[in-house]
């Protein structure tokens, strides 16, 4: 620890963690070991860090929330283990309506200039593109990744293994395993790459693409009717269960279709 930093001396630091010049550690921060903690950043509000993560300089982490409703209640911001945060990321701090914690899972990669607003839950192995922004209340779901300055609107929900294309607008809920991209960004295909790299069996990457394309670009009957007529096949495939599952979910958002 350098001796030019402001570590307030009720704040938890783990064994073997780096801080660099020019921070500031509030009193109710709690960094778990082996983390690196390069200069100029500054980690306010109650927040927990956990083991082996880097955040790169000019970070700023537990301010209070951009809400005018935000009115100084106690909330939370949880960092989970090996992730990498870079320059001018901004996390907020939760409100007491959205659940009260801000959450960030394990290996993610947060580029530079991203901002995870109030109340966002964020998954595991996650990538966020530069200037990616989400708004609050935002739900990411695990091996999302998130192009170059793209926005997300409030409320919405990003499925599994999702991709967001370079400066899209997304304004409604993402299906998982799919690609969206645009101004206001449209459902344009599945996430194949992603699906690959995670190991899906050809197999039922095959059967999610005939699945995929019925329910979403077949004109034969409602979208209610395709996907009633999926889920009596059973076809038992985790990708699909996750799709069916998903559009079942109670959400504040449409989705966003082709």
């Amino acid at each position: 620890m350098t001796c030019n930093s402001v570590i307030h001396k009720d704040s938890q630091i783990g064994k073997n963690v780096k801080i660099g010049s020019f921070c500031t550690i509030g009193a109710n921060v709690s960094i778990d070991d082996n983390c690196i903690i390069h200069n100029n950043v500054t980690i306010d509000g109650n927040v927990k860090i956990k083991n082996n993560v880097e955040i790169f300089p000019f970070v700023s982490i537990g301010s209070i929330p951009q809400d005018l409703k935000y009115s100084g209640e106690k909330t939370k911001i949880f960092i989970d283990e090996n992730c990498k945060i870079r320059e001018f990321v901004t996390i907020n701090l939760g409100t007491k309506g959205g659940g009260g914690i801000t959450k960030i899972g394990k290996n993610c990669l947060l580029m530079v200039g991203t901002h995870i607003a109030h109340d966002c839950i964020v998954g595991n192995n996650i990538i966020f593109a530069n200037h990616s922004t989400l708004a609050g209340h935002v739900i990411i779901e695990n091996h999302v990744v998130v192009g170059a300055l793209s926005a997300i609107h409030q409320f919405s929900r990003i499925g599994e293994g999702a991709m967001i294309g370079g400066m899209s607008g997304v304004t409604a809920d993402v299906i998982p395993f799919s690609t969206v991209m645009g101004n206001r960004a449209k459902l344009s295909g599945l996430n194949l790459v992603g699906l690959k790299r995670n190991n899906f069996d050809k197999n039922e990457i095959t059967e999610l693409r005939k699945v995929f394309k019925y329910i979403f670009f077949s004109k034969n009957k409602t979208l209610n009717d395709r996907i009633l007529e999926i889920k009596k096949k059973k076809l038992n495939l985790y990708t699909v269960d996750s799709i069916l599952n998903f559009l079942e979910s109670k959400s504040k958002r449409s989705f966003t279709m082709p």
